[in-house]
């Protein structure tokens, strides 16, 4: 079910109503119909994968309470690692057996050895590396005694499902959201209210920024060999807006929506791209999994305790794990190794903490050199969105040298012209973001010194902005992932 859709505009409204009207006594039964809303939510798309997230909900359940009474340290990493095989085994298969196969039968063919192996045909189920990240937090954290394991089952199967972040994030800890769904949660109309505001500004995300850029990144990505060098450019400028929007989108409307629940998530985005080094860029883009990679992948490798060549290897492995984490394409890999190159001078020069302020805090402007390092940051985040966007290393090569072979169209006002009405909307979105950049999201304190009818009215055209400028319906783009 997409957020952006009339079934989840009618779906909403029924389990709110049910969620603080007919069930708001009983705290077993508002969790109880999470559980189910969330199964309906998933099982909208396919109900067949509901069986996956049920399975995995069983396991880590089990695995959790086993790990409570077991005290032998062979036999509590035994059970560590059921929850890791079973989960990765499912997610592995379903996301990267055909990558592996085809990967395998062209290394044997390169050697003059031909192997006939038939690629198998898989759906991907929507969100499978959000939830099975998810639910690998709980086993780990339970098995290094951080998170005391659930005897509510019920609770355990609502902060798995969880159907505002269900399918494309944030990835929760279970030390952050399952403790919400042990306490009695009493409607807030100022929280449900700056909700609804982030929703709004996760539809305006979505609609009008994603999908209209969408629908030209994909024009132009998809015919490129036809297009000029400045017009390539475009391509690569509306692809990352349209990633951005997406994914910043869905997190915002995903955010809003745990609110109306009286629930809590963590901040997925913060303002990415006024970042002034790659090192800031990751600490704002999708933070919930490259803080889960941290905590859980470098950390264990030994982070930046060690010499050089540990610190440059753990960077290296991390970059790259999150690319392949991404999708089963080699362009995913040289994405996430572009942004550890982008990251190792900093790491090595110890200046990968030097920006953790809000840019230009408390001010209208940045200064020059802020403003100089914002644009350096962008352009390269720009250059490596080309490989995450590209159908595969050949194509993005391409793509690259096509954007040089008519450098004179640069200057060819009717090139811009053409995308005038998209590229006014980006700008004044950008602007908004920059004056919004404070808070948790854009609009979170827009017009609170205002009256309430400026207030509003802003609210309005918002509004009246997602149905005029609304591109064709897209599908978020993490859900492949």
């Amino acid at each position: 079910m997409l957020f952006n859709s009339i079934d989840f505009a009618i779906f909403l409204p029924i389990v709110f109503v049910l969620y603080w009207f007919v069930v708001n006594k009983n705290l077993k039964l508002q969790n109880l119909l999470i559980v189910i809303a969330s199964y309906v939510f998933y099982g909208w798309w396919d109900w067949r994968f509901l069986s996956l997230i049920l399975f995995s909900t069983i396991i880590d359940y089990l695995v959790g309470r086993r790990l409570k009474t077991e005290n032998n340290k062979k036999n509590r990493l035994i059970l560590l690692w059921v929850s890791i095989l079973v989960n990765l085994g499912f997610l592995g298969f379903f996301k990267y057996y055909n990558f592996f196969l085809d990967n395998f039968v062209s290394a044997f063919s390169f050697f003059g050895t031909e192997i006939n192996a038939n690629s198998l045909n898989i759906i991907l189920p929507v969100g499978i590396s959000f939830y099975t990240f998810q639910t690998l937090s709980y086993t780990i954290d339970v098995y290094k005694r951080r998170l005391e394991p659930t005897k509510d089952f019920v609770a355990f199967s609502a902060f798995v499902s969880f159907f505002p972040q269900l399918v494309a994030g944030p990835i929760e800890r279970a030390t952050h959201l399952l403790p919400q769904f042990y306490k009695k949660r009493q409607f807030d109309y100022y929280k449900a209210v700056d909700g609804m505001r982030q929703i709004l500004w996760g539809l305006f995300k979505k609609v009008v920024i994603a999908d209209n850029c969408a629908e030209f990144a994909n024009q132009i990505f998809n015919n490129s060999a036809d297009y000029s060098g400045s017009t390539l450019v475009l391509g690569a400028l509306f692809f990352t807006f349209q990633i951005y929007g997406d994914f910043s989108g869905y997190s915002d409307i995903a955010i809003g929506t745990s609110r109306l629940f009286g629930f809590d998530l963590m901040q997925n985005f913060n303002f990415p791209y006024f970042s002034r080094d790659i090192a800031e860029f990751w600490r704002r883009w999708h933070i919930s999994l490259s803080t889960w990679f941290r905590d859980y992948l470098y950390i264990p490798l030994g982070g930046s305790r060690g010499g050089t060549l540990m610190k440059v290897r753990n960077t290296f492995i991390i970059f790259i794990v999150s690319g392949f984490w991404h999708g089963a394409n080699w362009t995913f890999v040289v994405w996430g190794t572009l942004n550890a190159i982008y990251f190792l001078p900093l790491l090595l020069t110890k200046s990968n903490r030097s920006n953790l302020n809000v840019v230009a805090q408390g001010k209208i402007l940045p200064t020059l050199k802020e403003f100089a390092l914002m644009g350096i940051t962008f352009v390269l985040t720009v250059f490596a969105w080309i490989f995450f966007r590209a159908e595969n290393i050949n194509h993005a090569f391409q793509y690259i040298a096509g954007i040089f072979t008519h450098p004179e169209s640069f200057l060819a006002i009717s090139v811009y012209w053409k995308y005038k009405t998209i590229l006014v909307l980006l700008s004044i979105f950008m602007l908004i973001e920059w004056v919004g950049r404070e808070g948790q999201f854009a609009i979170a304190h827009l017009g609170e010194k205002w009256k309430p009818a400026f207030r509003y009215a802003a609210y309005y055209l918002i509004i009246i902005a997602i149905f005029w400028f609304g591109g064709k319906e897209q599908q978020f783009i993490y859900f492949q992932f």
